[in-house]
């Protein structure tokens, strides 16, 4: 047995939680490692959020073909060549991903290469052979795709959201199980390169964690582009024949058969908590999770837990912040910052359109003294001219006090537009502070501008 590395600092997992903790521990005089069994950036950089990010890209550039069209040029689709934008994925990809170890050696933190397994409140075993050390010990190691025994991923007729961005040949009938985030983006990929697409989903809408009525426009939008959506909608079966497979589904009590090439199952992420050694520190899982406290410190002092191995949304960004408070805790520092407030973590979905959101719903906010704003994309300058008109922008907030209790963004660039309201929010300003600072025109952030101002009642442009 090899001598033992001690650390200040051991952080196991080296996703957008795990090396955004180790990175800060570092710079605030930790000496830190981190232990990662594949690639650092974790799923989220090498087979998430960044490369299905830039095949989103290359579709919204493929999506503009007939507007240039209208232009008078003359474009032969017939060439395209699936296989060059999942290059471009790669490309994407294994560039943060260099960047990445980069931050890392610059912020001289050890990377350690392999599989960690804890062997005590204070030590990791990797590989089986070495033991590391740390004084603190943060527990980072993300998720997998959940599989559904009826539905085994195969990668090739049945495909999970990694699968899927492997592929290099497009299916020309894909069914996609699963209306969140992850199957709606999807959905307007394959959409836009032609691909025929059907979406099934259990609940009673697509997108069931936002506002209904920002559901409701990609759900007119989709069905415009011919995407087909079966909600309230039970998946059962599946078969293969030939080259094809069959999906048994059943809606109102009648069953039917769905025929595609592939199956995504998109239907949530499993936490990656089995076979790391929770067992020799006595921490018992609670459906896969870990349960934490304060500070996202597990029942055993000194170890923590963050990102999809927590019971919280499973959000890169969420992840990153998450660290960041376990590390801060460590060195007695914002102690007053106990956890990020459900209300404030924004989320992001990248289909066209876009859409953004935080905090509640109106339907969450049925039986409390609550109001509505809204404001369409029709009615802004910008969007107009950029012909994006599909979109709102829907804020609720307290009736009495103009509190903003939550926002929700439906259309062009609503994943960034959001940050002005969610900053609002966390500043704890009204709608007033909004409604009398000048934006810009034209822009698409009046779109927000304006929708404040149809709360306090005098829009312009409405």
């Amino acid at each position: 047995m090899s001598e033992i590395k001690s650390f200040d600092f051991l952080v196991l997992g080296a996703g957008p939680g795990g090396y955004v903790a180790a990175i800060r521990a570092s710079q605030l005089g930790l000496k830190t490692a981190i232990i990662e069994a594949e690639h650092v950036g974790g799923v989220c950089l090498n087979w998430g959020c960044i490369p299905s990010k830039s095949i989103i890209t290359q579709a919204k550039k493929y999506s503009h073909i007939p507007d240039l069209e209208k232009l008078g040029l003359k474009i032969d689709t017939a060439g395209l060549n699936y296989e060059k934008v999942y290059e471009k994925s790669r490309a994407a990809a294994e560039k943060l991903s260099k960047g990445v170890s980069f931050l890392l050696k610059k912020n001289n933190i050890t990377l350690i290469k392999g599989y960690g397994k804890l062997v005590n409140r204070n030590q990791i075993q990797v590989d089986d052979k070495e033991i590391v050390e740390g004084k603190k010990i943060l527990i980072a190691t993300g998720s997998r795709p959940k599989e559904i025994p009826v539905f085994p991923f195969d990668e090739g007729r049945i495909l999970s959201s990694t699968g899927i961005l492997k592929l290099k040949k497009l299916p020309s009938n894909l069914i996609i199980l699963g209306g969140g985030a992850i199957g709606v983006e999807f959905a307007y990929i394959m959409n836009t390169f032609g691909v025929k697409v059907h979406i099934v989903e259990m609940l009673d809408r697509i997108l069931p964690f936002t506002d209904k009525d920002i559901a409701g426009e990609v759900v007119k939008i989709f069905k415009k582009r011919k995407i087909e959506i079966s909600t309230s909608t039970k998946a059962l079966s599946t078969e293969k024949k030939g080259t094809s497979i069959m999906l048994t589904i059943e809606k109102a009590g009648k069953r039917s058969v769905l025929e595609g090439d592939a199956l995504l199952v998109a239907v949530g992420r499993t936490p990656n908590t089995v076979n790391i050694g929770l067992d020799s520190v006595g921490i018992r899982t609670d459906r896969d999770f870990i349960p934490v406290g304060d500070y996202y410190e597990t029942a055993v002092k000194g170890l923590y837990a963050i990102g999809d191995v927590i019971n919280t949304p499973q959000l890169a960004h969420l992840a990153s912040k998450e660290g960041e408070i376990a590390v801060e805790h460590i060195l007695g520092r914002r102690i007053h910052e106990k956890s990020v407030p459900p209300a404030e973590v924004p989320y992001a979905v990248y289909c066209e359109p876009q859409v953004g959101g935080f905090g509640i719903t109106e339907d969450e906010g049925k039986g409390k003294e609550i109001k509505t704003a809204l404001f369409p994309y029709r009615g802004a300058g910008k969007a107009v001219a950029q012909e994006e008109v599909n979109g709102m922008v829907k804020i609720i907030y307290d009736s009495g006090t103009q509190e903003i209790l939550g926002a929700h963004i439906c259309g062009a660039e609503a994943t960034e537009l959001i940050h002005e309201l969610l900053l609002a929010k966390h500043s704890e300003l009204l709608l007033e502070d909004i409604s009398g600072m000048i934006h810009a025109h034209p822009t698409l952030s009046e779109t927000v501008m304006e929708a404040v101002r149809a709360g306090e009642g005098w829009a312009i442009h409405i």
